[in-house]
């Protein structure tokens, strides 16, 4: 795993699932700026509504003894990743968003 790339983060005690971009990544921990999944739909209506920020992104840390798993955001077959439904229904990529500059190839 790449910092900056965009991941989905499954935890533990309590369970709940994160996607958003990778800030940090050490033994202590993770630290994901990004929002819960269950709200992933409401944020993208948000954002393209340019509302007022009631799901916002957030900068959080996860002690290593959280954190179950660790998954980067790609495409299953036919089924898209949650980074390319935001860029279909947006119209900008995630990394656009937010402010990420990704090395060209």
């Amino acid at each position: 795993m790449e910092i900056n790339s965009i991941v989905i983060v499954s935890l533990v005690s309590p369970k709940e699932k994160m996607w958003g971009q990778l800030v940090m990544l050490e033994p202590k921990g993770i630290t994901v700026r990004g929002i819960d999944l269950a709200a992933f739909d409401d944020f993208i209506r948000q954002v393209i509504r340019q509302e007022e920020t009631a799901v916002g992104l957030n900068t959080v840390f996860f002690p290593m003894h959280r954190v179950e798993r660790i998954m980067v955001d790609e495409p299953s077959g036919s089924i898209p990743s949650l980074s390319e439904r935001f860029h279909a229904k947006v119209g900008l990529t995630i990394q656009e968003y937010l402010g990420i500059d990704v090395p060209r190839v």
